[in-house]
């Protein structure tokens, strides 16, 4: 095979035994990789109804065929369980070095099984597969586990790990590659952590075979050649990184603030990208050779807030930052930092102390529950939140099970800024009415990374449409989550697909994708067979939660009857019912959003 190994690592951790498995090549084909590959396995071997801390769930890891080669940003990896937090689908993607390095083991894909009866992980070093015993580092922090591990199997090698917050199966616990890197949400940390797995090492030199090796990297050339341009141009994207698009989201009304309450944050000037870069930025870091560089290496380099690592990116400073009220930048990088050490996704750990602090602020739980005023602004109680969420302790054993379900132990579920019981990313969707649609019919519950439309409706790429009108959005937000499922499965990053894949041409991003597919694989895909390839992905994993009970596409009461109080947005709730059937329609679902026996039998899923 080209681009794909052809390989599945199949790691039976009960037994501790293992055995390689090769992919059917129309398999292979029909689901590209990546997150297509783990969805159809998961599919087929997992119970949609089990437990999802139970040793019968299963653990995906999954590289796509453009991971590890040349092809700009070709260095993702896919993490797909059941999860914890939302009780349906968890796939999270990561970047940073591991993928590639999984890759080069000679294996597409690890698929861990069953529960092991003590900490082990897994040293994979090409054809040198062990299962290790890992109660060593049991109870140590991601930085810690790391580079202990490399010092016991080689200095070259590449970790994922999870933290003290994935050993305590805490349900917003993340997977940490690289020391920094996260596969982060829907509680795949806590799968890990049931599964008594405390990391996965790997070292390969196997880089896959193109089918047309001169004309893949003369197009993969080619295509560097016009990132590196646009860097050049001055893109924010590289001289900021993420943490340019507060300012952004803050001046369209949409920034989350103080637990979503609003969508405009005062102190926003202070936490912004041009701030991080004036006071803590080292330099620019880079995941495995890509030509963007989005990544920052910061240090906060003294006082009680003083640490060194990576971050915080957008996301982390709309949650750990405006949602939590905090415009101490110090204090917010120091809660970063702390997130990744400890193996905590950022996302829903700041969305989940904000509601802690809405119920503090409104008297509905106080300092006999939290054990400390929990108040907005508070640098300090953020950074001691986190600390407490990881090891459940005090009231953090409460947070440790995410915002909605800390809601409704105190009977007040509009403090609860989620979907499908995961917390909202930095979009307010009532100033981005696509977003919620997005939010509200996510296979994974609220994520920008299923389909993130606020590349249209918040920064106008490729084209600016309005963010506040529901007209076209349905068709917008299919062709978005169907091009991330095609991503996601290639082993690409977003952000070169953004810049070649979505277009003013709308159908431009089958016709790259199969082209660097075909160079690569050769498996000849035809634009309406890459296309049909992203839908039969995202409609297998609508079975899989329909199977699993989560089949209400909604949002939360602040979303769809609470009128955003000021800014440009002002008065609008996000008008979810105009939306949804002409989404259901396009998808070729019924009107209770089940896929119909048509649609089925055309993707080949009947």
């Amino acid at each position: 095979m080209y681009g794909w190994h052809g390989k599945i690592l199949r790691v039976d951790l009960t037994n501790r035994k293992v055995s390689v498995e090769e992919i059917d090549p129309q398999v292979a084909k029909d689901y590209i990789g990546g997150r297509g590959w783990a969805i159809r396995y998961l599919y087929d071997e997992v119970d949609p109804g089990v437990d999802p801390l139970s040793p019968e769930n299963k653990l995906i890891f999954a590289t796509g065929p453009l991971t590890a080669t040349t092809a700009p940003t070709g260095n993702r990896y896919m993490v797909v369980t059941k999860s914890p937090l939302t009780g349906a689908l968890a796939h999270s993607n990561a970047g940073g070095d591991f993928p590639t390095f999984m890759k080069r083991t000679g294996f597409d894909m690890f698929i861990f099984e069953g529960r092991a009866e003590k900490p082990v992980y897994l040293w994979v070093n090409e054809d040198q597969v062990e299962i290790r015993s890992a109660e060593h580092v049991w109870g140590k922090d991601v930085h810690e586990t790391t580079d202990i591990l490399l010092s016991e199997t080689d200095p070259d090698a590449k970790v994922a790990c999870i933290g003290p917050a994935g050993e305590n199966l805490v349900l917003i616990s993340a997977i940490m590659n690289d020391k920094h890197r996260a596969a982060a949400r829907s509680g795949v940390g806590a799968v890990m952590g049931s599964k008594n797995l405390k990391a996965v090492v790997v070292l390969g030199r196997k880089n896959p075979a193109f089918f047309d090796e001169e004309g893949m990297r003369a197009l993969s050339l080619e295509l560097n050649k016009q990132v590196g341009v646009d860097v050049k141009k001055g893109s924010s994207l590289r001289e900021y990184g993420t943490a340019y698009v507060p300012q952004v989201t803050n001046t369209l009304g949409i920034l989350p603030t103080r637990n979503f309450q609003t969508g405009v944050f005062e102190g926003v000037d202070k936490i912004d990208g041009v701030t991080l870069k004036k006071t803590y930025l080292i330099r620019h870091k880079p995941c495995y050779r890509c030509p963007i560089a989005c990544g920052r290496l910061t240090e906060v380099p003294e006082g009680k807030y003083a640490g060194k690592g990576e971050g915080p990116e957008y996301e982390t400073i709309a949650s750990l930052g405006s949602a939590c009220g905090l415009d101490n930048l110090a204090a917010l990088t120091k809660a970063n930092y702390r997130c990744n050490e400890l193996g905590l996704d950022t996302i829903s750990t700041g969305l989940t102390i904000a509601a802690g602090m809405e119920l503090y602020e409104r008297g509905i739980i106080d300092d006999r529950i939290t054990g400390r005023p929990l108040r907005f602004g508070d640098g300090d109680a953020v950074i001691e939140m986190v600390e407490k969420i990881a090891y459940r302790q005090g009231f953090g054993d409460q947070l440790a099970e995410g915002s909605y379900r800390l809601a409704h132990r105190y009977e007040h579920p509009e403090v609860s800024v989620t979907a499908r019981k995961q917390e909202f990313p930095g979009y307010d969707p009532r100033g981005s009415q696509g977003m919620g649609l997005l939010y509200a019919t996510s296979n994974k519950g609220a994520s920008h990374m299923e389909g993130d439309v606020a590349y249209e409706e918040v920064f106008g790429v490729p084209v600016k449409v309005d963010p506040l009108t529901t007209e076209g959005k349905p068709a917008l937000v299919k062709r978005f989550q169907d091009a991330f499922a095609l991503i996601d499965s290639s082993g690409l990053c977003v952000f070169f697909a953004v810049r070649y894949v979505f277009s003013k041409e709308e159908m431009i991003w089958p016709v790259i994708l199969s082209k660097v597919m075909n160079l690569t694989t050769g498996a000849n895909y035809t634009e309406d067979e890459i296309m049909r390839a992203a839908e039969r992905v995202y409609n297998l994993e609508r079975l899989f939660i329909l199977k699993a009970g989560s089949d209400e596409d909604t949002l939360p009461p602040r979303m769809l009857q609470e009128p955003m109080p000021e800014g440009p947005a002002k008065g609008k709730v996000v008008e979810l019912d105009k939306m949804l059937p002409e989404y259901y329609r396009l998808r070729g679902w019924d009107e209770r959003g089940v896929p119909t026996k048509e649609k089925l039998a055309e993707l080949g899923l009947a």
